[in-house]
């Protein structure tokens, strides 16, 4: 399921993580607020959906949060729910 030659670029002046796959792109978009990332949407593709690749997105920019101290917000409700099925990123949430 998970695609392996992902390359997901982080664009931090407009706070989001992306990726394009077979021409489409996919994202996961945050804000920046007193050290706290708020993590406010994940957009995959229909076409591209079942991959892993929101996964794949949402675990760069937690490891990025990580890497910066950031506390982490999940104002998406897919971020949510990936952090509640992954106990590693819970430490993150705000």
């Amino acid at each position: 399921m998970n695609n392996p030659t992902l390359h997901i670029t982080h664009h931090p002046d407009i706070g989001r993580f992306a990726c394009e796959v077979d021409g489409l792109i996919c994202e996961a978009d945050y804000r920046l607020l007193n050290g706290v990332m708020h993590m406010t949407h994940t957009g995959v593709p229909r076409a591209l959906e079942g991959r892993g690749i929101a996964a794949q997105l949402v675990q760069a920019a937690l490891t990025w949060a990580r890497e910066q101290g950031l506390k982490v917000q999940p104002v998406c409700s897919y971020v949510a729910v990936y952090i509640r099925r992954h106990p590693e990123w819970q430490d993150l949430v705000a």
